[in-house]
């Protein structure tokens, strides 16, 4: 098993990041530019498999003998596909709507080396406490769910609203680093 292969994190997300370089990775970072728009009758464990792939596969292209790490991020609630806040308005109607009840992330995994591939899609249920309007609309005007899947961070004042979740934590930030470990032994590749 390789040490040495060179990664590439195909993500400009500074969370997914700051994810792996608490392993104490090194790594190069460039973003892939893919269409996420869903598609039709798409369930979330296909979009965020496909995103992920594409993505991969995009900067795998460039990095030919790299490990190349992507991932994509969704949030669900009543069988409904939230993602990113177009603004402090639709943040706030998300973060209410996640209120006092369960929803699900799901994360999807792709590693690429060569013409080897890794794909895995984690979920992980989380479950909010109940909140007043006031800490929605606080929450909401700090800004920071405006870029994240669901409308909040976890690892940030997001954890406040969060009551608990089964499953992987670091799914909910956005990259489950107990599979991407995994796949990337698969591939050859020890991580830690």
């Amino acid at each position: 098993m390789k040490d040495s292969t060179h990664l590439v994190l195909a993500s400009a997300s500074p969370r997914r990041s700051d994810l792996l370089r608490g392993l104490g990775l090194r790594f190069a970072v460039e973003p892939a530019d893919v269409d996420e728009t869903v598609g039709a009758d798409e369930r979330p464990d296909e979009l965020v498999a496909r995103l992920s792939a594409a993505k991969a596969s995009l900067v795998a292209s460039r990095h030919p003998t790299s490990l190349v790490i992507a991932a994509d991020t969704t949030v669900v609630v009543d069988d409904e596909i939230i993602n990113k806040p177009a603004d402090e308005a639709e943040n706030r109607s998300f973060i209410s709507r996640l209120a006092g009840r369960e929803h699900h992330v799901y994360t999807g995994h792709a590693l690429r080396l060569g013409t080897a591939s890794e794909s895995v899609v984690v979920r992980t249920s989380v479950y909010f406490r109940s909140l007043t309007s006031d800490e929605v609309s606080r929450y909401a005007a700090t800004g920071e769910g405006a870029d994240k899947a669901g409308g909040y961070a976890i690892q940030g004042r997001g954890a406040a609203l969060v009551e608990r979740i089964d499953g992987c934590y670091s799914n909910v930030v956005g990259l489950s680093l107990p599979t991407v470990v995994m796949a990337a032994a698969r591939l050859g590749v020890r991580l830690v």
